[in-house]
Formats: structure tokens, C-alpha cells, sequence
């Protein structure tokens, strides 16, 4: 495996967040601390990370991704304004492994709706 300069400084970044942050976000925090840096040097990162299973991309239609800690939980979408909100669900792998006859390895699960803020601005 390739050691990666960064990839310990960008892992620790997503695991203590709670926001859902996009690389250039990712990129403006370790800029910090690690001035040289360069954004094509978090994304090769992120992406590794990604494959490796240690972070999760969160993808939403019209959204640049997202990066997320691995902790088991599913988000809210608004529609609207486009905030990602953690959000736990019961665990559906039993559930979709029933259905599907299968064993399955994991899931992603984005709710799509309006969030409480967007809704009030809606309906003034």
C-alpha cells in the first residue's frame, strides 16, 4: 500500500466532524496545518479512503460529495436548501438480507425532504 502524507491528518478531520464535509472543505482545515498542501493531494486521499472503507462519500444529486466517519447511520436531505443531517434509522441489513435472499455488505440511505427552516420560508 502506498503511504499517503496526508492521509492521517484527513482521516482524523472527518472522524471529528459532524458536518458533512466537501474536499474543498476538507482541503480549507488541513491548509491549516499543512500549508503546502494542494487540493489534488486531498482527493487523491479522500478517494483512497473511500475505497479502503475508512470514510464514506455521501452523493447527492445536484451536490458535490460529501465525506462522512463510518458510524452506522443514515441522513436527512433537504430538497430545499440542501443540509445533510444525521439521522438513525434501525438497522435494515436483516431486513434487506431477508428480502433479497442475499447477504449484503452495507447501505446508504438518504432521506430526501424539506428541513424545518426551509418549510417555514415555504409557507410564508
Amino acid at each position: 500500500m502506498k503511504t499517503r502524507k496526508y492521509e492521517k491528518a484527513i482521516l482524523e478531520i472527518i472522524n471529528n466532524s459532524y458536518d458533512h464535509l466537501s474536499a474543498e472543505e476538507v482541503f480549507a482545515k488541513l491548509k491549516e496545518s499543512e500549508p503546502k498542501v494542494v487540493l489534488a493531494s486531498v482527493y487523491n486521499n479522500l478517494n483512497a479512503l473511500v475505497a479502503e472503507d475508512k470514510i464514506r462519500r455521501v452523493a447527492v444529486e445536484g451536490q458535490k460529495d460529501r465525506y462522512d466517519r463510518m458510524t452506522r447511520h443514515d441522513h436527512l436531505v433537504c430538497k430545499c436548501c440542501g443540509a445533510i443531517t444525521d439521522f438513525h434509522f434501525d438497522d435494515l441489513t436483516r431486513a434487506i438480507e431477508e428480502k433479497l435472499g442475499e447477504k449484503i455488505l452495507g447501505y446508504n440511505l438518504n432521506v430526501i425532504y424539506m428541513c424545518p427552516s426551509c418549510k417555514a420560508k415555504n409557507t410564508l
